[in-house]
Protein backbone atom coordinates (compact mmCIF):
# COMPACT_ATOMS: atom_id res chain seq x y z
CA UNK A 1 0.00 0.00 0.00
CA UNK A 2 1.36 3.57 -0.74
CA UNK A 3 1.16 5.62 2.12
CA UNK A 4 1.77 9.17 0.79
CA UNK A 5 0.63 9.37 -2.37
CA UNK A 6 -2.49 11.25 -3.10
CA UNK A 7 -3.99 9.14 -6.04
CA UNK A 8 -5.43 5.28 -4.69
CA UNK A 9 -6.96 2.35 -6.17
CA UNK A 10 -9.57 0.63 -5.12
CA UNK A 11 -8.05 -1.80 -2.54
CA UNK A 12 -5.90 1.31 -1.02
CA UNK A 13 -9.29 3.63 -0.63
CA UNK A 14 -10.96 0.48 1.18
CA UNK A 15 -8.17 0.00 3.48
CA UNK A 16 -8.07 3.33 4.27
CA UNK A 17 -11.42 3.52 4.63
CA UNK A 18 -10.94 -0.28 7.20
CA UNK A 19 -8.33 2.13 9.51
CA UNK A 20 -11.39 5.26 9.83
CA UNK A 21 -13.68 1.86 10.68
CA UNK A 22 -10.79 0.45 13.10
CA UNK A 23 -10.42 3.56 14.90
CA UNK A 24 -14.12 4.27 15.95
CA UNK A 25 -15.08 0.54 17.11
CA UNK A 26 -11.69 0.83 18.98
CA UNK A 27 -12.68 4.13 20.34
CA UNK A 28 -16.34 2.56 20.95
CA UNK A 29 -14.85 -0.68 22.69
CA UNK A 30 -12.72 1.10 24.66
CA UNK A 31 -15.19 3.70 26.07
CA UNK A 32 -18.17 0.69 26.70
CA UNK A 33 -15.79 -1.46 28.87
CA UNK A 34 -13.84 0.74 30.60
CA UNK A 35 -14.71 4.44 31.21
CA UNK A 36 -16.21 5.20 34.42
CA UNK A 37 -19.88 5.23 34.18
CA UNK A 38 -20.11 8.49 36.47
CA UNK A 39 -18.23 10.25 33.57
CA UNK A 40 -21.07 8.96 30.82
CA UNK A 41 -23.08 12.12 30.72
CA UNK A 42 -19.91 14.19 30.06
CA UNK A 43 -18.06 12.05 27.71
CA UNK A 44 -21.80 11.75 26.07
CA UNK A 45 -21.50 15.63 25.32
CA UNK A 46 -17.96 15.77 24.16
CA UNK A 47 -18.65 12.57 21.68
CA UNK A 48 -21.56 15.01 20.56
CA UNK A 49 -18.90 17.90 20.35
CA UNK A 50 -16.87 16.07 18.81
CA UNK A 51 -19.19 15.49 15.44
CA UNK A 52 -20.08 19.33 15.22
CA UNK A 53 -16.79 19.95 15.73
CA UNK A 54 -15.77 18.00 12.77
CA UNK A 55 -18.51 19.13 10.83
CA UNK A 56 -16.85 23.01 10.93
CA UNK A 57 -13.59 21.40 10.27
CA UNK A 58 -14.87 19.86 7.30
CA UNK A 59 -16.25 23.46 6.36
CA UNK A 60 -13.18 25.14 7.17
CA UNK A 61 -10.38 22.66 5.56
CA UNK A 62 -12.80 22.19 2.28
CA UNK A 63 -12.69 26.27 1.90
CA UNK A 64 -9.60 27.45 3.31
CA UNK A 65 -6.93 24.76 3.22
CA UNK A 66 -7.91 22.59 0.03
CA UNK A 67 -9.13 26.00 -1.68
CA UNK A 68 -6.55 28.28 -0.38
CA UNK A 69 -3.14 26.92 0.90
CA UNK A 70 -0.06 25.43 -1.19
CA UNK A 71 0.24 23.13 -1.84
CA UNK A 72 -3.33 21.47 -0.27
CA UNK A 73 -5.27 23.27 -3.56
CA UNK A 74 -2.85 22.05 -6.05
CA UNK A 75 -3.59 18.89 -4.50
CA UNK A 76 -7.31 19.48 -4.53
CA UNK A 77 -7.36 20.59 -7.94
CA UNK A 78 -6.60 17.12 -9.20
CA UNK A 79 -10.04 16.50 -7.40
CA UNK A 80 -11.92 18.90 -9.14
CA UNK A 81 -9.92 18.04 -13.15
CA UNK A 82 -11.24 14.36 -12.11
CA UNK A 83 -14.09 13.89 -9.82
CA UNK A 84 -14.59 9.91 -9.95
CA UNK A 85 -10.31 8.94 -9.41
CA UNK A 86 -9.93 8.39 -5.72
CA UNK A 87 -7.72 11.37 -5.01
CA UNK A 88 -8.18 12.14 -0.93
CA UNK A 89 -5.61 12.69 2.02
CA UNK A 90 -3.29 9.69 3.11
CA UNK A 91 -4.33 7.93 5.88
CA UNK A 92 -0.98 8.81 7.36
CA UNK A 93 -2.06 12.41 7.19
CA UNK A 94 -4.82 12.08 8.30
CA UNK A 95 -4.90 9.73 11.31
CA UNK A 96 -1.63 11.72 12.09
CA UNK A 97 -3.54 15.26 12.26
CA UNK A 98 -6.33 13.39 14.33
CA UNK A 99 -4.04 12.26 16.69
CA UNK A 100 -2.05 15.30 17.17
CA UNK A 101 -4.51 18.22 16.83
CA UNK A 102 -7.61 16.44 18.74
CA UNK A 103 -6.72 13.49 20.98
CA UNK A 104 -3.44 14.69 22.47
CA UNK A 105 -4.63 18.06 23.24
CA UNK A 106 -7.49 16.53 24.18
CA UNK A 107 -6.21 14.08 26.84
CA UNK A 108 -4.01 16.54 28.19
CA UNK A 109 -6.95 19.32 28.31
CA UNK A 110 -9.46 16.94 29.47
CA UNK A 111 -8.64 13.17 30.79
CA UNK A 112 -7.56 9.97 28.94
CA UNK A 113 -11.79 9.03 28.77
CA UNK A 114 -13.09 12.62 27.79
CA UNK A 115 -10.28 12.83 24.93
CA UNK A 116 -11.78 9.37 23.71
CA UNK A 117 -15.40 10.31 23.65
CA UNK A 118 -14.39 13.63 22.11
CA UNK A 119 -11.78 11.98 19.62
CA UNK A 120 -14.53 9.35 18.75
CA UNK A 121 -17.21 12.25 17.60
CA UNK A 122 -14.42 13.75 15.36
CA UNK A 123 -13.14 10.26 14.11
CA UNK A 124 -17.06 9.74 13.50
CA UNK A 125 -17.73 12.71 11.87
CA UNK A 126 -14.31 12.12 9.76
CA UNK A 127 -15.56 8.76 8.73
CA UNK A 128 -19.28 9.68 7.66
CA UNK A 129 -17.74 12.49 5.75
CA UNK A 130 -15.37 9.73 3.89
CA UNK A 131 -18.25 7.30 2.91
CA UNK A 132 -20.63 10.78 2.09
CA UNK A 133 -18.09 11.91 -0.09
CA UNK A 134 -17.41 8.79 -1.79
CA UNK A 135 -20.72 7.91 -2.46
CA UNK A 136 -21.91 11.33 -4.32
CA UNK A 137 -19.13 11.00 -6.41
CA UNK A 138 -19.21 7.00 -7.48
CA UNK A 139 -22.68 5.98 -7.28
CA UNK A 140 -26.05 6.32 -8.64
CA UNK A 141 -28.51 7.73 -6.38
CA UNK A 142 -32.04 8.08 -6.52
CA UNK A 143 -33.61 10.29 -3.69
CA UNK A 144 -32.87 10.93 -0.34
CA UNK A 145 -30.59 12.52 1.84
CA UNK A 146 -27.59 11.04 0.46
CA UNK A 147 -29.11 12.66 -3.09
CA UNK A 148 -29.11 15.96 -1.45
CA UNK A 149 -25.62 15.86 -0.77
CA UNK A 150 -24.70 14.65 -4.02
CA UNK A 151 -26.85 17.58 -5.46
CA UNK A 152 -25.22 20.53 -3.22
CA UNK A 153 -21.54 18.69 -4.30
CA UNK A 154 -22.49 19.50 -7.73
CA UNK A 155 -23.01 22.97 -7.43
CA UNK A 156 -19.40 22.66 -5.11
CA UNK A 157 -17.94 21.23 -8.55
CA UNK A 158 -19.37 23.66 -11.37
CA UNK A 159 -19.22 27.61 -9.61
CA UNK A 160 -21.27 29.42 -11.92
CA UNK A 161 -20.52 32.79 -10.47
CA UNK A 162 -18.22 32.56 -7.67
CA UNK A 163 -16.85 29.49 -5.35
CA UNK A 164 -19.22 27.86 -2.49
CA UNK A 165 -20.94 24.55 -1.38
CA UNK A 166 -17.80 23.80 0.70
CA UNK A 167 -19.74 21.54 3.46
CA UNK A 168 -19.97 17.67 2.23
CA UNK A 169 -22.07 16.17 4.84
CA UNK A 170 -23.98 19.31 5.68
CA UNK A 171 -24.74 22.91 4.38
CA UNK A 172 -25.20 24.64 8.26
CA UNK A 173 -21.66 26.27 7.69
CA UNK A 174 -22.37 27.09 4.09
CA UNK A 175 -25.16 28.96 5.39
CA UNK A 176 -23.60 30.36 8.57
CA UNK A 177 -20.72 32.18 6.44
CA UNK A 178 -22.46 33.10 3.66
CA UNK A 179 -20.71 30.37 0.92
CA UNK A 180 -24.29 28.57 -0.73
CA UNK A 181 -22.84 30.12 -3.57
CA UNK A 182 -25.82 30.71 -6.11
CA UNK A 183 -28.82 32.22 -6.28
CA UNK A 184 -31.90 29.69 -5.39
CA UNK A 185 -32.97 30.37 -8.91
CA UNK A 186 -30.20 29.02 -10.12
CA UNK A 187 -29.19 26.42 -7.40
CA UNK A 188 -32.97 24.61 -8.95
CA UNK A 189 -31.62 25.42 -12.79
CA UNK A 190 -28.83 23.45 -11.58
CA UNK A 191 -29.97 20.42 -10.06
CA UNK A 192 -32.28 19.47 -12.87
CA UNK A 193 -28.48 19.21 -14.78
CA UNK A 194 -27.45 15.50 -14.51
CA UNK A 195 -25.67 15.45 -11.00
CA UNK A 196 -21.46 14.70 -10.65
CA UNK A 197 -21.03 10.75 -11.88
Amino acid sequence: MRLFTLEHNAIEFGADLAVQGAVVVLLIALLVTAAPGERWPAMLMLFASGLLGWSFIEYALHRFVLHGLAPFRHWHARHHRRPTALIYAPTVLTATSIAVLVFLPAVLLCGLWRGCALTLGVSMGYLAYSLTHHAIHQWHIGSGWLKQRQLWHALHHRPVHHPGHYGVTTTFWDHVFGTTGVSPRRRQALKELNPIP
